[in-house]
């Protein structure tokens, strides 16, 4: 079997009728960090590697647990092959520049992939990207982390994101291998019948969520681990 053969099959998970036709967006860059202080909480110094740049070479490694160059200061929330990659995206942008004043560029929310033409609401859980050698898998949504409120220097990005949805989600790496960093076209491939990142994120977040969505969701068993976890609770 050829890798663009081995490529597509995975890409396609094997199994017909569970994914749709492939549509394409853009990759505008894949970024890195390494775990730095950047503030403090309760008068002690806070570790993390949300402050995030992008590559400077042409290609890097997707790993089973993550970018390679990158890393994950608190692997117990951000960590693990479930959360290994973390996307968010660029349409985004003009409604945090125009409605909360803050300021975006690649990285700005410590995502690994900033993508243009994919959002919340057009991606869901176990949906795949494909570009080069690389497969990611859609897991869950981002929750909000406090950790953006002191890398932007404000106290409202973390409540901004529960209220808008513009979270942004993890991915696992389903194939490993190098693949472009930046400016390059990437093939979405939607899983049929599973909830968006935004409707997974309010089963969490929004208490007005339906429970038949909930359990939609909780349905999901792509969904991760500790997301599992909270949505047993909420069901519960």
């Amino acid at each position: 079997m050829t890798v663009a053969r081995e490529i597509i099959d995975i890409a396609a998970g094997h199994q017909e009728g569970q994914f749709s036709k492939a549509t394409t967006f853009s990759l505008v860059s894949v970024n890195c960090g390494l775990s730095r202080v950047v503030g403090e909480r309760h008068g002690r110094p806070v570790h993390s590697s949300i402050a995030k740049t992008p590559v400077s070479g042409e290609t890097v490694f997707f790993a089973r647990e993550g970018v390679s160059g990158d890393q994950q200061t608190n692997r117990f929330l951000h960590g693990g092959p479930d959360q290994a990659v973390c996307a968010y995206s660029a349409s985004n942008w003009p409604w945090w520049r125009e409605e909360k004043g803050v300021a975006c560029a690649a990285g700005s929310f410590g995502e690994n992939l900033t993508l243009l033409g994919a959002n919340e609401d057009t991606v869901c859980i176990r949906d795949r990207f494909v570009w080069d050698e690389v497969v990611l898998e859609v897991t869950r949504p981002r929750g909000p982390c406090a950790n953006l409120n002191l890398h932007h220097g404000r106290s409202d990005v973390a409540q901004a994101i529960v209220r808008s949805g513009r979270c942004g989600w993890y991915l696992r790496v389903i194939r490993e291998g190098h693949a472009s960093t930046r400016n390059a076209l990437v093939r979405h491939i939607r899983a049929h019948g599973n909830p968006t990142v935004r409707e997974a994120f309010n089963t969490r977040y929004d208490s007005r969520t339906p429970l038949g969505l909930r359990r939609r969701a909780d349905d999901v068993l792509q969904l991760s681990s500790n997301w599992r976890r909270v949505m047993a609770r909420a069901l519960s």
